[in-house]
């Protein structure tokens, strides 16, 4: 096993089970219960993922699918979901007296540490650190709900490319992907973010938890690898027909069109539609928005649509002149196979009529 295969495989994997952590600890400070923390052994799956890929997969990546993104989400949803729904219990506790409390602390304790040789040191360290802590808990719960949702999408994009690659992606499909996966992450916040902040659906508990569902939903496209890589077919009767054609060659576009159908697009259009046309909310991001979604599904039928007419005009063709293909690479393997069936012609040509010195040689021996 390459030793920067195993580095990144574990770096990458300890990045998600801290993260998954800190939500954790965040959910456990503001619900003020223990029993939060139990949220924590999700992570025990990913230590078995982790497992199982650096000893039967040497640390390397699966076709199509990345069990540790998956995984990764497992961890982390929850806990966002229940800071999204825990959202108007706590209010912000950026109190100016209160920094300067423990900042005075602070200086107290390094002043008098500072005469107790190494073991004050390391009591300032402890006590220093207990500081920090209580700092970063007087942030407000919005800010922490929204730097988790941050950091949490820019981690799967990161991740996803420190994870190693499997042998069936190349670094060019891989360069697309993450491409891919910054505009989805974008808008993914975009949504989570412009829709929850909106004071009437924050005070709707059904709106809150169908919000956070399409949020969840549209989540589920980054363990997959499907926009990138064409499904590999075999030329039998079964993908002869137009369907089964149909997908074996334009695989990575349908899938694309259908994440953003079904999984991206038409979910936040729906929702939008829902919060404008039934709830009577209306602002100037969520009208621009909804119509930025229309204007996608539009453009992603279309597509559909060419692709459709296109592989039409296609087959009708190659179903003139007698050929039938199925995917990208089959008339290049078309023509492969041709020149070797001329190549074995040749040679059956050459063994029944043989030249002419090799049948005149035995009778110059005679």
């Amino acid at each position: 096993m390459e030793l920067m295969v195993l580095l990144n495989a574990l770096v990458t994997r300890l990045l998600f089970v801290l993260h998954s952590l800190i939500g954790v600890w965040r959910v456990t400070a503001v619900k003020k219960e223990p029993k939060y923390w139990l949220l924590a052994l999700l992570n025990l799956l990913l230590c078995l993922e982790t497992g199982l890929t650096l000893k039967f997969k040497q640390g390397r990546g699966y076709k199509w699918f990345s069990p540790a993104i998956f995984l990764y989400l497992i961890c982390t949803v929850p806990s966002l979901w229940l800071l999204e729904i825990h959202h108007g219990t706590q209010y912000c506790g950026n109190d100016p007296g209160a920094v300067q409390v423990n900042v005075s602390n602070q200086d107290f304790n390094q002043s008098r540490d500072s005469s107790h040789g190494s073991e004050g040191t390391d009591h300032h360290i402890i006590q220093t650190a207990k500081v920090f802590v209580n700092q970063l808990s007087t942030i407000c719960e919005t800010v922490w709900t929204l730097a988790l949702h941050q950091t949490f999408l820019l981690l799967l994009v990161v991740g996803r490319w420190l994870l190693p690659i499997g042998v069936e992606i190349t670094r060019d499909q891989l360069s697309q992907l993450l491409l891919m996966f910054v505009g989805t992450a974008a808008d993914i916040l975009e949504f989570a973010s412009e829709t929850l902040d909106i004071e009437d659906v924050r005070k709707n508990y059904a709106l809150i938890n169908a919000i956070l569902a399409v949020w969840t939903w549209s989540m589920l496209q980054f363990p997959l690898d499907l926009a990138v890589q064409h499904i590999g077919c075999k030329t039998t009767a079964s993908t002869r027909r137009i369907p089964s054609l149909l997908l074996c060659r334009y695989s990575a576009e349908l899938w694309n069109i259908g994440v953003s159908l079904f999984i991206q697009d038409g979910p936040f259009f729906i929702v939008r539609s829902i919060l404008m046309g039934h709830f009577r909310i209306f602002n100037q991001m969520l009208v621009f928005f909804t119509a930025k979604n229309i204007l996608v599904v539009t453009l992603q039928l279309y597509r559909l649509a060419v692709i459709t007419l296109d592989f039409r005009a296609t087959i009708l063709q190659k179903s003139r002149k007698g050929e039938v293909s199925c995917c990208p690479c089959e008339p290049y393997e078309a023509s492969t196979h041709a020149t070797a069936d001329q190549d074995t012609e040749m040679k059956e040509e050459f063994v029944a009529f043989p030249p002419k010195e090799e049948s005149q040689a035995p009778s110059e021996d005679q």
